[in-house]
């Protein structure tokens, strides 16, 4: 068996290629890689939910119209109805994933209990999905040069707008996506 070295924390950004029109020109954050598959949310998809709908159903009081109006990304085809809050670090949540370097992955309520009422991470981002490889998966697909992969970046997590996100991650590896071919191969 092959030796896995985790991604876990990175960027995967999608080729131009990319057969899967599911993940065409997308951003997947990582959180977690390892021997038996990866778990990620998709960083650039925003859906037409706004973040206020998520507070009401949840019975959740919250007075910042910005916040609110902050749109819920697709996160990916799987899970669709459970919540993933990507963040930086600060305070303690029921359910939390530690990645590297100032970023967590909490899916518990409590989590949006405090960003409604103001007590939040500085900065988050929530997702309705994620998406999954099985065993070995990613990793055939990474071989078929379906995948970019780089350190994650707050800025692009969290500054950049969602329609630049693809461009801008490619370009932390200094790759200009729009003059990538469709076709991809190994020499």
């Amino acid at each position: 068996m092959e030796e896995i070295n985790s991604l876990s924390g990175k960027l995967l950004i999608a080729m131009p290629g990319m057969p899967d029109s599911r993940f065409r020109q997308t951003v997947t954050y990582l959180c977690g890689h390892n021997a038996d598959g990866a778990l990620g949310i998709i960083i650039n998809r925003p859906s037409s939910m706004k973040l206020g709908e998520v507070f009401e159903q949840l019975s959740l009081n919250n007075q910042d119209d910005d916040l609110a109006n902050q749109k819920i990304l697709k996160g990916g085809p799987v899970n669709r109805e459970r919540g993933f809050v990507v963040h930086e670090t600060g305070g303690t949540w029921d359910s939390t994933i530690s990645m590297c370097g100032n970023i967590e992955v909490t899916t518990s309520r409590d989590v949006l209990s405090a960003i409604a009422g103001g007590q939040g991470p500085g900065r988050a981002l929530l997702a309705l999905g994620c998406a999954g490889w099985g065993e070995g998966q990613l990793e055939r697909e990474l071989r078929s040069n379906s995948w970019m992969v780089v350190d994650a970046a707050e800025e692009i997590l969290f500054d950049t707008p969602y329609e630049r996100r693809w461009a801008a991650s490619a370009a932390l590896l200094g790759v200009d996506v729009s003059r990538l071919g469709l076709q991809a191969g190994n020499a």
